[in-house]
């Protein structure tokens, strides 16, 4: 990680030059001479920028290679070097050039989150070969260490690996996931020690009191090791969580998730719009889509089919062709052939699917149409995978809970995998995506979706 942070502060300080010089290069294009005043700013600027980066904690550890955190900062960066600017200039009466500003640190931002981006998907690379990984120990349940282990080793661009386990339940075991397991609750510490670890991950744990979890931070305080614990609330994320002291205790409050009101509606209204635009564009491309499944095999070129949408409204979705005809009469002939789980149904290979077909869903190209029934108000943008009928009916209590939203074009399973998860992994990135929606999640999903469909990772 010492490597990334510092392969970051070249690249700030690289990215405020840059900003810098480009923008005394337009200021020396307007007065016409060499104004040295705004050189020396600009040979000052990486520093400054620097400075800024550093306050805002855009080199802080926890923050690096996932989630939007690492990008907030450097956002919240420029805003504050140019309120500080600002107030300097104004409070020292210094005559600095609005344009000279306007173009400097914006340009920076700008520049410094590309190289940020650019940075982080090195770093993934990296850690998919097992490289800048932090070792934790995990401590609780035997179960909850295990999905915790298989999750990690899934998605390894969270940069976590878990190299040993203490477990609260018995009997005790050698192992668990793979994991050597080297005591109990009383013995974190010592497992810190001989796995050389730098973080231990505390799970859902009941037999880990107050004070037992106060000693153990002291303990691991002495020698510099993180310590993270887990809440008992499943898959709620930050922005709905806030520590409020009450009577010298710090509890955790809860905040309904954002499904009704006014972001609601602009969400409508940016789905609406964004559908419009992109259906205007996509002429051409459904005009030879629709042309190629015509000269295929001579058939419909739309797929029309019931399903479940937000309160369990049923609605008609669209779908570009991508299956014979009958190919709902031949499903019951295949379910021996079924390769997933759950109430899911699909088959690597399936030879229902045209040739066309194939290439369609490759690229998920069949699934355009569906534009039309964010216009109708069926469905969103982003949003849960929309089920078909005799699969709702079967939902249990949590699991009607995808209901409570839209579902949508892309989503949380879209960009974790798609085809590739389990029946319980789908409905739990779904859940995940209930209970913490926001627009920025949103736009978070739209800019990962066509990654995942360039990498076509579970398409099939």
């Amino acid at each position: 990680m010492s490597g990334y942070l510092r392969r970051a502060t070249m690249a700030d300080c690289a990215c405020a030059l840059i900003a810098g010089l480009l923008a005394f290069e337009v200021r020396l294009e307007v007065r016409h001479y060499l104004p040295i005043d705004y050189l020396a700013l600009s040979l000052t600027l990486p520093a400054l920028w620097w400075a800024t980066v550093r306050l805002a904690g855009g080199y802080d550890p926890r923050f690096i290679g996932a989630g939007s955190d690492e990008f907030h900062r450097i956002l919240n960066a420029g805003v504050c070097l140019t309120a500080g600017v600002a107030i300097v200039s104004y409070a020292g009466k210094i005559d600095l050039a609005r344009s000279y500003v306007v173009i400097a640190i914006p340009c920076a931002t700008a520049f410094d989150l590309a190289a940020r981006y650019g940075l982080r998907k090195q770093l993934h690379r990296l850690r998919r070969l097992g490289s800048c990984m932090r070792r934790a120990v995990a401590v609780g349940h035997t179960t909850a260490v295990a999905e915790l282990v298989t999750q990690l080793r899934r998605d390894k661009h969270h940069g976590l690996a878990v190299v040993a386990a203490c477990l609260a339940d018995a009997p005790p075991r050698h192992e668990v996931a793979g994991v050597p397991v080297c005591g109990g609750l009383d013995d974190v510490a010592d497992a810190v020690e001989e796995s050389a670890a730098d973080t231990v991950a505390v799970l859902t744990c009941p037999e880990l009191n107050g004070v037992q979890l106060r000693d153990l931070a002291w303990q691991l305080e002495k020698r510099g090791t993180d310590l993270c614990v887990a809440p008992a609330l499943l898959d709620v994320a930050g922005p709905r969580t806030t520590i409020r002291p009450v009577a010298g205790l710090p509890l955790l409050h809860l905040d309904h998730p954002q499904l009704s009101g006014t972001k609601q509606i602009v969400k409508g209204v940016f789905d609406a719009a964004f559908a419009a635009t992109a259906l205007i564009f996509l002429l051409p491309v459904f005009l030879a889509v629709a042309l190629a499944i015509r000269l295929g095999d001579g058939g419909r070129v739309f797929f029309r089919q019931t399903r479940v949408g937000k309160n369990g409204h049923t609605f008609k979705v669209w779908k570009f062709r991508t299956m014979v005809e009958d190919a709902e009469q031949r499903k019951a002939l295949l379910a021996a052939r079924n390769q997933a789980d759950g109430l899911l149904f699909k088959i690597h290979d399936d030879p229902r699917v045209t040739k066309v077909g194939g290439w369609l869903r490759r690229w998920s190209l069949d699934e355009l149409p569906q534009l039309i029934n964010v216009l109708d108000g069926d469905m969103s943008l982003v949003g849960p995978r929309p089920a078909l009928p005799e699969e709702a009916a079967l939902y249990g209590y949590h699991v009607r809970r995808r209901l409570a939203v839209k579902p949508g074009i892309t989503g949380l399973w879209q960009v974790s995998g798609r085809a590739n998860l389990s029946w319980e992994e789908s409905v739990r990135v779904d859940l995940r995506y209930v209970e913490n929606w926001s627009f920025a999640l949103d736009l978070q999903i739209l800019w990962k979706t066509w990654q995942a469909v360039i990498g076509r990772s579970g398409a099939y």
